[in-house]
């Protein structure tokens, strides 16, 4: 086991740490409204075709996150256009989803550099965040934490019950929109801790294990933006200690483990063995 201390001294890691900080709370805030809106293939669909948006910009200009954010915000236009209701979202993602996997391994196939630099796409590097890519990421998490203040209540409305929030004036069409862009801006993020393949350990599993404490919106994404740093911060602090393993893996782990312990701890009340004052 390594000095944990002595690691938190050095730059990269200090770099590490914030990303996975600001990560994990923008996941928090976004991941009860993709549980609400069903939309946990979207998040799927819009990592793995953020692939395919790294490739063309690891291929074109040598930066894998640039590309990436470009591609995702291309997917979620695509995705807000081609289906709002679930039904048509999901299967609007998977048309997309098919083309934009074929089309990163393709431009990936064309990729002559190091070939760390492509797997980094699919499976996150958090070490090689540099100063210039905390600056870029603090300004995307600032920017997703001042719009969904703005849009809480209205968004919390229109996942509840979107019949009655557009009866009521609730412009439900551009929310959806909107939220699917932060979504992307979230993926994008979240996919430089565990990747593409693993981006779901961040922007659902911390919700969905919220969602099994609590029924109150406010208390879930609090739980949730708590549950997350705790995967992705505990994640990197015990690669530290451990650094024959990759982050990766703790993280992912660690949001499992939440989550299989709030549905035992659900299972055990709803059985009566828990008893509540």
């Amino acid at each position: 086991m390594n000095d944990i201390g002595i690691y938190l001294q050095l730059p990269f890691a200090q770099h590490a740490l914030i990303a996975a900080t600001l990560i994990a709370v923008i996941s928090g805030l976004v991941g009860p409204f993709v549980a609400a809106r069903d939309m946990a293939f979207a998040v799927h669909g819009t990592a793995e075709l953020a692939f395919a948006g790294a490739a063309a910009g690891l291929l074109v200009a040598g930066d894998a996150v640039a590309g990436a954010l470009i591609g995702s915000l291309v997917v979620a236009t695509a995705i807000g256009v081609l289906g709002d209701r679930p039904r048509e979202r999901n299967s609007a993602i998977g048309v997309i989803l098919a083309v934009g996997l074929g089309l990163g391994v393709l431009l990936l196939s064309y990729y002559h550099g190091f070939a760390t630099a492509a797997t980094n796409i699919l499976f996150g590097q958090i070490f090689g965040v540099s100063t210039r890519d905390v600056v870029v990421l603090s300004v995307i998490a600032a920017l997703v934490v001042v719009v969904m203040a703005v849009i809480f209540r209205p968004l919390l409305f229109a996942s509840v019950d979107p019949e009655v929030a557009q009866a009521r004036g609730v412009r439900v069409g551009l929310l959806g929109f909107v939220f699917v862009y932060v979504l992307a801006l979230t993926v994008t993020e979240a996919a430089q801790v565990v990747g593409t393949l693993l981006v779901l350990s961040l922007a659902v599993t911390p919700a969905a294990t919220a969602r099994q404490l609590s029924a109150n919106p406010l208390r879930v994404t609090a739980i949730a933006v708590g549950l997350a740093l705790l995967a992705a911060d505990g994640g990197l602090i015990l690669s530290f200690a451990f650094d024959s393993v990759k982050p990766t893996v703790f993280v992912t782990f660690i949001s499992f483990g939440g989550y299989a312990l709030a549905r035992a701890y659900r299972w055990l009340r709803r059985d009566g063995r828990i008893l509540l004052a």
